[in-house]
């Protein structure tokens, strides 16, 4: 055994992740603390870099606080908390002014001036007006590469890639005067193929969703539940992790990955239609193509089960090309190099995993049940997308919480003395781990991702839930045997992956109805009162 007691890094604050959640709590701590971001790839791959859609916020006149409140809840269904929705949209506005005041420039409308600024703002599914800031259909990449780079001139900034975190590093419970906290994690160096420690006052999870444990899916591969796993690895509840959202439309094509087709296009009057031109979400919802996620994904799922087919269509061609040109140029582009003309083509589609509503539980402060431990954005359950995330929210959730935690922490943290912590700190011990080629894991992660898919996807079943659970306890047993005597990228993923497997699938079970994005066949109606599934580490670990 090696024992590790020193460190490769210390720091104020520790981030995992380098998508909008990180990368803006990091640049509002930067004039007061050392920060060190590590991130599992190139510094800007993140779910962020792929939002083609936008941040809502009210700057329409004719739209209010209360109608962005009232939509959000009615499109969770019954599961959100109206203190943290009215929380997180009554601070909207500052939250854009800030990222306005950090370089963004969102589009403007035609009859903007330098005197009156008006924003160009789309319309998307549930929202009941157009409130959705955008630059053009590349609005998270305009964010991520701006923030980056004023995140690289930031010398309290350093940013480390190509970085997995293996799991945190936790003080113990010795003296009952200083409790248990999060005081660092351990970092696998994909680069070097070592085993590295990071020592920091405080620690921020900000790694994203977990959608890569489904086999189709709009999100980069580095989203795979690190951050969830990690946590509740760590002694930390989850919530509602039985809701996971497929976005409707995603390119229909196999020989490319799934590629998503901004909910935006719809907003502006693309339609949904079967081969035959006729469109199928007239008769389904009353807001047709703009209804909430969940019923457009369910309803395009039973067009292609009923009619066996291999997909939907996709139609916005009865708007002007240079509409389209400019509105979506990076979609338009991207699909004439595919063989697709936007202005032209009907577009084939399909829904594929693409948010995960639940998380970690915590609280307006960001904190999690670990002291010194912190969640911002997809990785967070804070109780505003409920049974099912409203369109262009989750930008908002990213910006208002990485402003919430970096407020508390310029309070706390000045009293935080670490060696206080590290002192009854068990030295870690580490086994010289040989490092293990991924080739020899990659049936077991398309085996999960793919078991995932077929059981535990858009609609389930007692019956599904049951075997997913039997399989991924048998792949639990395989990849432990690795687990103990080797490391590498792939095996860590596949680890994680398994745990939030394990736990979307525990969350479905304990859930006997249909809301919002959990479907089961067996239980088809809501229950007249509605409850977040919350799973306790404690409860579960002999299970």
């Amino acid at each position: 055994m090696k024992i590790v007691s020193s460190f490769d890094y210390r720091c104020d604050v520790l981030i995992i992740g380098s998508g909008l959640a990180g990368l803006s709590l990091a640049l509002r701590l930067s004039n007061k603390y050392k920060i060190v971001i590590v991130t599992k790839s190139k510094m800007n791959e993140s779910s962020t870099l792929y939002a083609q859609g936008g941040i809502a916020a009210v700057f329409d006149k004719k739209d209010s606080i209360n109608s962005h409140i009232e939509d959000t809840i009615i499109t969770g269904i019954g599961l959100c908390d109206y203190d943290v929705v009215s929380f997180i949209i009554k601070n909207a506005r500052q939250c854009i002014y800030w990222l306005i005041s950090n370089g963004i420039s969102f589009d403007k409308d035609l009859k903007s001036s330098k005197n009156n600024i008006r924003y160009h703002l789309h319309r998307e599914g549930g929202h009941s007006h157009r409130r959705i800031l955008h630059i053009a259909d590349r609005t998270g990449t305009e964010i991520e590469n701006n923030l980056i780079n004023k995140a690289l001139k930031e010398k309290n900034i350093n940013i480390i890639e190509y970085i997995v975190a293996i799991d945190l590093v936790v003080s113990k419970n010795n003296n009952l005067l200083i409790p248990r906290r999060a005081v660092g994690a351990l970092l696998w160096n994909k680069n070097k193929k070592k085993i590295e420690t990071c020592f920091a006052k405080a620690v921020v999870l900000a790694t994203g969703g977990a959608s890569r444990v489904y086999q189709y899916t709009t999100n980069p591969d580095i989203s795979s539940g690190d951050g969830i796993a990690m946590a509740w690895r760590a002694g930390c509840r989850v919530a509602n992790l039985e809701f996971n959202q497929f976005h409707p439309t995603c390119l229909f094509y196999p020989p490319e990955n799934s590629f998503l087709l901004t909910e935006a296009l719809r907003g502006e009057g693309a339609f949904l239609i079967r081969n035959d031109g006729t469109r199928f979400m007239l008769d389904i919802d009353q807001r047709a193509e703009l209804a909430p996620r969940d019923i457009v994904t369910r309803a395009i799922n039973d067009e292609i089960k009923n009619h066996n087919l291999e997909c939907v269509y996709l139609d916005i061609t009865h708007k002007s090309k240079q509409f389209i040109k400019s509105h979506f140029p990076i979609i338009y582009n991207k699909l004439l190099r595919l063989g697709f003309d936007l202005t032209k083509d009907i577009i084939p589609v399909v829904p594929a995993a693409h948010y995960t509503c639940g998380g970690v539980i915590v609280d307006k402060l960001g904190r999690t049940d670990l002291d010194g431990l912190y969640a911002i954005g997809e990785v967070s359950y804070t109780g505003l997308h409920g049974a099912n995330r409203m369109a262009s929210n989750s930008l908002l959730e990213c910006l208002v919480y990485s402003q919430s935690v970096s407020e508390h922490l310029i309070q706390t943290l000045p009293d935080v003395n670490l060696a206080d912590y590290l002192s009854f700190l068990n030295r870690i011990n580490i086994s010289d781990q040989y490092y293990l080629s991924d080739i020899k894991l990659e049936c077991y992660l398309n085996k999960i991702r793919k078991l995932m898919w077929n059981n535990v996807g858009i609609t389930r079943t007692n019956q599904s839930l049951k075997y997913a659970k039997h399989e991924i306890s048998l792949l639990n047993k395989i990849i432990s045997k690795y687990y103990n005597n080797c490391l590498s990228d792939k095996l860590l993923e596949i680890k994680n992956l398994l745990q939030v497997a394990e736990l979307i699938i525990i969350s479905a079970m304990k859930r006997k109805e249909s809301r919002g994005l959990h479907y089961i066949c067996e239980y088809p109606y809501l229950l007249p009162n509605a409850y977040p599934t919350i799973l306790i580490p404690d409860n579960y670990k002999h299970k």
